[in-house]
């Protein structure tokens, strides 16, 4: 397992993620992309986009405002319920996130504890400030949204706030996207956006940040359908690691294969929804790279849950420092569009054909994706440290390379001809010339860069008009013409053929 240090350096040396204002000391719980880095990340939510709303009859996209009414979040429950629990040092007044700390230091699940708890297992364990070893104040709520004025008058009436989840423009919008879409239950409402959330202890490189992005659906069924989704049984099939409730209250930590299909009727996981979601959710990861061992289902506790959820799944990851939630699966039923309903006093049910009556859909899924913690998860599963090749490799799926071919002259007197391959290239997919150094070198600073496929122009193109087509991940080398060089390229990075096959 690649440290999360190293995998932070390299991020940073080969320009895909930098801490935002190094030159004044950064600023802690928010990072920028670099020219790498932003595009890998606009491919995984390109990518994702294509799979979930693009590739889907039932999913219909949105982009909404990142401020939005106040009353939103008082609606939704954020004012009152959006706390962490915040202890402070008496003596250095170090602030710190209650339940990480006890996590860190006691090696136990501390989410969703009450604050007399936190105060008591901190009293019985003796545990002290990591800063100046002082003793705690009595524990606090902390609200983790960030306020915003609107217009030009500071006032209480004009406040409001950068939006926590991207999940609640989905729900004030419901309404108007079934209307304007002509959408019919089941149906979903997709949104790619950024969030902020101001943790008190931003931490792990970019997996807890203050500002991030999401990629959210939330799928909206008839109440009457909760136990019939049509399209599981390939889902059924899917075995997942799973830990659930019991298991967790019990102090087993080695998870339980099981099939979507025993989950279900062994009653672990309560929908057949949810066992689809939670398929396609892990199917993203698994299908751009990542091994299947390092993701794992995990059932929140009672006390975890959200405010609104009937039952919630984490699909969890194996990080370097441990197992965290990668994506979340909740079922929110019909909380949201009622609470909204009842703050706002509109109607925002809608028409059933079937059953020819109005009705209040359940929101019975709602897979979230981190974009961030889905860029580390990719980073991490692409990255080694090849010591028969004497240089790093990133073995990112050619689909979401920042970069997906290189074009090399063998030598700078064919710069010219290579330029020209690069050129034609360019205009279908990002391409990158380089003549600087040997050819060696040059392949060496492509694997780095999580390039998938170089291509080269040497004395022989001049000849047979061919070049050198070479993969990045078994570095074998295939002679190709260059009136097909485009086409086998497309297919390459598409994923519709392999190397092998060249």
């Amino acid at each position: 397992m690649v440290a999360t240090e190293e995998i932070t350096s390299f991020c940073k040396e080969k320009g895909y993620v930098y801490q935002t204002a190094e030159i004044y000391g950064g600023l802690s719980g928010f990072f920028d992309l670099g020219p790498l880095g932003v595009d890998l990340n606009n491919n995984i939510k390109n990518f994702w986009w294509k799979r979930f709303v693009q590739q889907r009859d039932d999913i219909f996209g949105i982009d909404g405002a990142i401020i939005t009414h106040p009353k939103v979040w008082e609606a939704s429950g954020h004012v009152d319920n959006f706390m962490d629990i915040m202890i402070t040092c008496s003596q250095c007044k170090e602030k710190i996130r209650a339940d990480h700390f006890i996590e860190d230091k006691l090696g136990i699940a501390a989410d969703g504890m009450k604050a007399d708890e936190i105060n008591e297992t901190i009293q019985k364990n003796n545990l002290k400030c990591p800063n100046c070893g002082g003793g705690f104040k009595e524990t606090s709520d902390f609200n983790l949204m960030f306020t915003t004025n609107v217009g030009p008058k500071v006032s209480k009436e004009n406040t409001s706030f950068l939006r926590p989840e991207t999940a609640q423009l989905i729900f004030t919008n419901f309404k108007l996207v079934a209307e304007h879409s002509r959408a019919k239950l089941p149906f979903g409402i997709a949104q790619v956006g950024k969030a902020f959330r101001n943790e008190i202890s931003p931490r792990d490189f970019i997996f807890r940040a203050r500002e991030f992005e999401q990629m959210e659906i939330e799928y909206f069924i008839h109440p009457d359908d909760v136990s019939n989704c049509p399209w599981v049984e390939e889902a059924y099939e899917t075995e997942f690691n799973i830990l659930t409730a019991e298991m967790q209250e019990k102090g087993i930590e080695k998870t339980k294969k099981l099939t979507g299909k025993q989950a279900y009727e062994e009653g672990i996981i309560k929908t057949p929804w949810h066992v689809y979601w939670l398929h396609h959710a892990l199917k993203f990861y698994i299908d751009l790279g990542a091994n299947p061992e390092n993701f794992r289902l995990r059932e929140h506790l009672q006390k975890e849950k959200s405010h609104y959820a009937l039952e919630t799944w984490d699909i969890d990851y194996k990080f370097p420092f441990g197992w965290k939630e990668l994506t979340g699966a909740a079922n929110r039923t019909d909380y949201d569009l009622n609470q909204h309903i009842k703050h706002s006093k509109k109607d925002l049910s809608i028409f059933d054909e079937n059953t020819q009556k109005k009705v209040v859909p359940f929101v019975v899924a709602e897979p979230s994706f981190g974009v961030g913690r889905s860029f580390f998860v990719f980073i991490n599963e692409a990255f080694s440290d090849d010591k028969e090749r004497g240089n790093k490799v990133l073995k990112l799926d050619p689909r979401v390379a920042p970069i997906k071919v290189g074009v090399f002259p063998l030598v700078n007197k064919l710069q010219d001809e290579a330029k020209e391959v690069h050129d034609e290239l360019k205009i279908d997919y990002p391409a990158k010339f380089d003549r600087s150094g040997s050819i060696g070198r040059r392949y060496a600073r492509a694997d780095e860069e999580g390039i998938p496929f170089c291509v080269t122009y040497d004395f022989d193109s001049r000849e047979d008009d061919s070049l050198t087509i070479r993969d990045r991940d078994s570095t074998i080398q295939k002679r190709v013409k260059r009136v097909e060089l485009k086409e086998t390229l497309q297919k390459l990075i598409n994923k519709e053929k392999k190397f092998s096959d060249i």
